[in-house]
């Protein structure tokens, strides 16, 4: 998990992967309209991968170091994601809230920088999977599953 801050290798692969399942997952906001797209979830991705390195290139490392950055990163894109919601287009109406699923692409994309940093190659994959398919495939459910039927649109 840890590395060596001269491995620029490694360093560049661990960068370059959480770039690449951030903007995967970023392209799929991006075709879908949404305000954060490619280049905003790269660069959280990216951004959470290379705060996690600073203590993981530590001389020595330190896994409380590690622990408290992840937490804080972990946080700040909580707030980041708050914004997604809170600025997510035009007016809705009172019981209609708008952005959530953006700031929680958002969340993810972080969390797969934090493990891009840490290594953790398998769990990258199974999880920016996972995340395409609910962002892709889960949607077309939901519409099908939960789209109002023409009694309801019925006035009596």
């Amino acid at each position: 998990m840890f590395v060596n801050q001269a491995d620029w290798l490694t360093l560049a692969w661990r960068l370059g992967l959480a770039m690449l399942v951030g903007g995967a997952i970023g392209w799929n906001r991006q075709r879908a309209g949404k305000p954060a797209g490619l280049r905003t979830h790269m660069l959280v991705a990216m951004g959470s991968c290379v705060v996690v390195l600073v203590p993981l290139a530590g001389e020595p490392p330190s896994v409380e170091a590690l622990s408290r950055v992840i937490q804080g990163v972990i946080v700040g894109i909580g707030f980041l994601g708050g914004g997604e919601i809170r600025n997510s287009g035009e007016p809705v109406g009172r019981h209609r809230i708008k952005g959530l699923t953006s700031a929680a692409a958002i969340w993810v994309s972080s969390a797969l920088g934090i493990a891009a940093a840490c290594g953790l190659w398998r769990m990258i994959t199974l999880a920016a999977v996972s995340a395409i398919l609910v962002l892709a495939v889960a949607k077309k459910a939901e519409h099908r599953l939960f789209a109002p039927s023409e009694e309801q649109d019925e006035v009596p």
